[in-house]
């Protein structure tokens, strides 16, 4: 397990965060190792320069990512705020200008301003391009890839790798034993000195080999 004073991964440089360990927020929930690296902004300020549109005091909405992912500069997730209201005559957010036109200031009734597509919830050892952008109520499958910009608006199935806007499968990773196989193991959940003994087949892509 990370310790929590640990924020940088690599001691040559600050650029890449172990993100569990700078995000501070009840409605984020980020796994052990995951990473982001932004070599633009301090990657410190994560959640304030990529978790855009993001009001859970009046959705409840949440971002889950898991463990080992790898998420690349100016990746980001677009919550349901965003989503201005289609079962309304006009797209104009008019709830959130309360003031403006006299109508209730409670949370619930000025989320009616946009549709609510639900969580954002990442798997494990998800590998998230640059400048990919994820929307609201979205899953993403463990071990899937993420292409460089790419604009995500349904699900992707795990060790799948999706490109394009919007983003539609180009091909999976592995054979259905080997991503069965893969599911099963969850390696990402063994202990450190387990992941340590079998990191020569993980990286050699060897799953025959682990022990």
């Amino acid at each position: 397990m990370i310790p929590e004073w640990k924020i940088y991964p690599r001691s040559q440089g600050h650029s890449t965060v172990y993100l569990k360990n700078v995000v501070h927020s009840d409605s984020i929930e980020v796994g052990e190792y995951t990473m982001y690296d932004d070599f633009v902004n301090d990657p410190r300020d994560f959640q304030r320069n990529n978790v855009l549109y993001h009001y859970p005091e009046c959705n409840g909405d949440k971002l889950k990512i898991g463990k080992f992912c790898s998420i690349a500069c100016g990746a980001k997730f677009l919550f349901n705020a965003a989503n201005h209201s289609l079962r309304s005559l006009s797209t104009y957010p008019f709830p959130i200008f309360f003031e403006e036109w006299g109508l209730p200031t409670d949370p619930v009734s000025i989320s009616e301003a946009w549709d609510k597509k639900g969580d954002i919830v990442i798997g494990n050892d998800v590998w998230i391009g640059y400048e990919a952008l994820i929307l609201a109520g979205v899953t993403v499958g463990d071990g899937a890839i993420i292409a460089a910009r790419a604009v995500v608006t349904k699900d992707v199935p795990p060790y799948t790798i999706v490109g394009g806007v919007p983003a539609k499968p180009i091909r999976k990773r592995f054979d259905d034993d080997t991503i069965a196989a893969l599911e099963k193991l969850r390696w990402w959940d063994w202990d450190e000195e387990r992941i340590r003994e079998n990191l020569s087949a993980i990286q050699n892509g060897d799953i025959n080999a682990l022990k």
